[in-house]
């Protein structure tokens, strides 16, 4: 088992990935093909059951991708039950301190790391006995730094062994710290979680929804960024047709 979007990340490059979180593993099929590195299903603000969510990683990984989801929260059993239906990577919201960091490692990686259970059966599809050898190596963990608290203990959050990326929540972030999103104090913030990713050798990523909104980060030397969303593409697109026949 390789997790290509990972490995690309640790040589130096960037992945560039898409948000589904509409529910629907239709949806994840028809996007799993296309050329981005990964498929993050979004199971905190997604509509998202557990059926459905082992048909899109499903759908992800027979498309030659690699499904990565976002946890409702900081629980061990929510991680462990999403890595255990074949998530290759897991992005934990609102870590504010080294506690939640480690909590987040115990419940992503086997022991001797972490203390996640064994019985992965749902990830059959990636060969069982390979996944079992790798699981440690391969899954990726990003934790998103998106409030104050978690900003101020950046340095310390992402110095924690077993986290391998920082996923920002740059929208979270303004509204903890009181901040217009875009405006100067905002843009430095993030550009100083950046820094902390380069200073502690791991990987900075960002949530954005657009290739426009996307770019100066990745200018900026983040590599972990989804570009786009599937809620959101359905809207432009539907309100680029109306504008072609002029009726916006």
């Amino acid at each position: 088992m390789i997790n290509t979007a990972k490995e690309r990340m640790l040589n130096g490059k960037q992945a560039l990935g898409i948000e589904v979180g509409l529910g629907s593993a239709f949806a994840a099929e028809l996007l799993a093909p296309l050329n981005y590195d990964y498929v993050l299903v979004d199971n905190q603000h997604g509509k998202w059951d557990e059926t459905d969510t082992f048909n899109a990683f499903r759908s992800i990984a027979l498309g030659s991708n690699i499904p990565i989801a976002r946890v409702q929260q900081n629980d061990f059993g929510a991680i462990g039950r999403l890595l255990d239906i074949g998530a290759l990577g897991i992005v934990v919201p609102m870590v504010n301190n080294v506690k939640q960091a480690q909590d987040a490692v115990k419940a992503t990686r086997y022991p001797p790391i972490g203390s996640r259970s064994g019985g992965a059966f749902g990830v059959n599809y990636h060969g069982y006995e390979d996944y079992m050898a790798s699981a440690n190596d391969e899954i990726l963990l990003a934790i998103q730094i998106e409030t104050a608290e978690g900003f101020e203990n950046r340095e310390a959050i992402m110095s924690t062994e077993g986290i391998d990326a920082c996923w920002i929540g740059p929208h979270d972030l303004a509204f903890s710290m009181s901040l217009t999103f875009g405006e100067k104090a905002h843009t430095e913030a993030i550009s100083s979680i950046i820094e902390t990713c380069k200073k502690t050798n791991k990987i900075s990523g960002i949530s954005t929804g657009s290739p426009e909104v996307a770019q100066p980060w990745l200018d900026k030397g983040c590599q972990f960024v989804t570009v786009a969303g599937d809620a959101g593409l359905l809207v432009s697109a539907a309100e680029e047709n109306l504008r072609k026949l002029g009726r916006m």
